[in-house]
C-alpha cells in the first residue's frame, strides 16, 4: 500500500549511517521502489546490486521515468534536477529510509520472526492462528500465504523484496494488526531484505542441510541465520531450540533476552512426549498439559516455540493451552487424508529438505500399525542444491518399504537428470525397492495402486503448492487434491 500523501526526503533520511548526498534533500518523494519499470513522477529509485542484474544500469531509465532521488553505490551520471544518495550499503540504508517513510509504529504493531530450515511455516501460521483466536488482528507473512486478518494475499517467495515487505508490514499496520508473525529466511537476511525492521522476538527452530547451492557452506548459512539474531535490541527475546546444536550458535552476540525450549535437554520451556499417535500429541511443557491434534515429535518443538512466545508476550497459559489443543498446523505440513473404504492413508507434506523428510518418515513409522506398509513418493527441485538429492534417496528408501522417485519442481533442469543425481544415493538393496517414475501425477497413481488396505502413502516435498514449475511456466498441479481424488 503506498502512502496517500509524498514524504519530504530531509524528513526521513536515516540519522548516523553513511551516505554522501548530492542535490536538493528539500524535495518529495512519491512512491520508493528497486525496480526502474515502476518508477513514477518523484519516485526514489534504489540501485540493489543482485546476483544476475545490478541496479546501477538502470540509473538512466529510472530518471528518464521520472525518479527524482537515486540511492547508490556509486554514480557517474549527474542530472542536476535529481538528488544522489551515495551510501556503501544500499539495501541496509534503503531499509532505514522505508522504515522511516511509513513510519510503522513497532510498539503497536509487534513483529515475531521465525528462522531455521525446518518449522518456520508451521511456527507462524500456528502463532497467527493462537492469536487471532486469543481475539487479536493478526498479519502473516509465510510460504504458504500472506494474511491480513481473514484476507488471504499472494505469495511468490517465503520473505517479500524489502520495498514490498516494508509495504505489507505499513498495511499490516494501518489496518489494526497487532501482532505480525513473518518467516525469516536465510536469503532475506543475507540479502538485507529485513534491514529496517524491529522485530519484538525472533525463534530459532533448527538448521540443517539446504540452500548450500546459494549460500556455498554449511558455515555461511549458519551465519545469515545468526545474523538475524546479532541484529537484535536488547528489549527483544530469541527463543531458541537448545537441542539443536547451532541454537546456542545463533544467540552468541545478540543483546536480546535468550530464553530456550526442548525436548532432550533442560530448557526453559521443557517439553515430554507423554502419547504420541497418529490422532496428535499428549504434551507436557514444564507443569502444563495439552492434547494437540497435530502429529509427530518435530510437531512438539513447534507447539513448544509457539507456547513459549506466547507465554513471553504475556499470555495467560491455561487459555492458550485450550486453544493449542484444536489447532491443525500449516497446509500441507503432515496433512492426513484416508479412505474409510479400504483404510489406505495418505500424508501430503513439504518435507523438500534431508533432515525433513527423515524427521516425516521417522514419525510415520513410530505412529503406525506393525502391519501397515509405508510407500514414499518423493523428488527434488531443480535448479536447487545437487547435493541433497542422494541424501533425500537414502532417507526415502531407509524409512520406506516401497519408493516411488519423481519429478518435483525441475525448473530449468532435466527431471531425469534430477532422478539420476538422487539414484547416486541408493545401494542395491535400496534401489530393489525403488521406482522411477518421472511424470508425478503417475507416480502418485502408482502408489495408490500399489497400496494395500491400511498402507500409508507419503507424498513429499510440495506440500502446500499448487503448481509444477516447469521450463520457467507453473502449470496446475496439487499434489493433495490429487492424492484425495485417487484415495476416493
Amino acid at each position: 500500500m503506498e502512502k496517500q500523501h509524498s514524504e519530504k526526503l530531509i524528513d526521513i533520511l536515516p540519522k548516523g549511517l553513511d551516505v554522501k548526498i548530492i542535490g536538493d534533500t528539500d524535495i518529495s518523494i512519491s512512491s520508493m521502489t528497486i525496480d526502474s519499470r515502476l518508477v513514477v513522477q518523484g519516485s526514489l529509485y534504489a540501485a540493489l546490486r543482485g546476483t544476475v542484474v545490478d541496479g546501477h544500469s538502470y540509473i538512466a531509465k529510472a530518471i528518464a521515468n521520472g525518479a527524482k532521488v537515486i540511492v547508490c553505490e556509486h554514480t557517474d551520471l549527474i542530472d542536476d534536477e535529481v538528488t544522489y544518495l551515495v551510501t556503501p550499503n544500499v539495501r541496509n540504508f534503503l531499509g532505514h529510509l522505508l522504515n522511516a517513510y511509513y513510519g510503522v509504529d513497532f510498539d503497536k504493531a509487534k513483529l515475531i520472526g521465525v528462522t531455521g530450515t525446518n518449522g518456520k511455516t508451521s511456527v507462524t501460521t500456528i502463532l497467527f492462528q493462537l492469536y487471532t483466536a486469543l481475539g487479536y488482528r493478526c498479519g502473516l507473512v509465510s510460504t504458504v500465504e500472506n494474511r491480513i486478518g481473514m484476507e488471504i494475499i499472494p505469495t511468490t517467495h517465503t520473505t517479500p523484496d524489502i520495498v514490498n515487505l516494508h509495504k505489507l508490514i505499513a498495511k499490516m499496520s494501518d489496518e489494526g494488526c497487532k501482532y505480525i508473525f513473518m518467516e525469516v529466511s536465510s536469503h532475506a537476511v543475507d540479502q538485507e531484505r529485513i534491514a529496517g525492521l524491529r522485530f519484538t522476538g525472533a525463534v530459532f527452530t533448527n538448521l540443517s542441510h539446504d540452500h548450500l547451492d546459494y549460500h556455498g557452506t554449511m558455515l555461511n548459512y549458519i551465519n545469515a541465520k545468526k545474523k538475524f539474531f546479532d541484529n537484535l535490541s536488547k528489549d527483544a527475546f530469541a527463543i531458541i531450540n537448545v537441542d539443536d546444536a547451532n541454537g546456542l550458535v545463533m544467540t552468541q552476540n545478540t543483546d536480546a533476552k535468550i530464553i530456550t525450549y526442548g525436548i532432550r535437554k533442560m530448557a526453559d520451556y521443557k517439553v515430554k512426549i507423554i502419547e504420541s499417535s497418529i490422532l496428535g500429541l499428549h504434551l507436557r511443557i514444564n507443569e502444563a498439559e495439552v492434547h494437540c491434534r497435530m502429529v509427530g515429535g518435530f510437531n512438539a518443538y513447534n507447539i513448544a516455540a509457539v507456547y513459549g512466545v506466547a507465554k513471553l508476550l504475556g499470555q495467560p497459559s491455561d487459555e492458550v493451552l485450550a486453544i493449542l489443543s484444536g489447532l491443525k498446523g500449516a497446509e500441507g505440513r503432515f496433512e492426513q487424508l484416508r479412505s474409510y473404504s479400504n483404510g489406505k492413508y495418505g500424508i501430503v507434506d513439504y518435507a523438500h529438505t534431508p533432515d525433513a523428510l527423515e524427521n516425516v518418515c521417522d514419525t510415520i513409522i513410530k505412529i503406525k500399525s506393525p502391519k501397515s506398509r509405508l510407500i514414499v513418493v518423493v523428488g527434488c527441485g531443480g535448479d536447487r542444491d545437487k547435493s541433497k538429492r542422494p541424501i533425500m534417496a537414502s532417507i526415502a528408501t531407509k524409512y520406506g518399504n516401497q519408493v516411488i522417485l519423481t519429478s518435483d519442481n525441475p525448473r530449468t533442469e532435466n527431471p531425469d537428470q534430477i532422478l539420476d543425481d538422487m539414484e547416486r544415493g541408493l545401494d542395491e538393496l535400496a534401489i530393489s525397492k525403488s521406482l522411477r517414475i518421472t511424470d508425478r501425477f503417475t507416480a502418485i497413481k502408482t502408489a495408490v495402486l500399489m497400496a494395500n488396505d491400511n498402507d500409508i502413502i507419503l507424498v513429499a516435498g510440495k506440500g502446500h503448492e499448487k503448481y509444477q514449475d516447469i521450463n520457467g511456466k507453473k502449470f496446475p498441479f496439487d499434489d493433495k487434491k490429487i492424492l484425495a481424488d485417487l484415495l476416493g
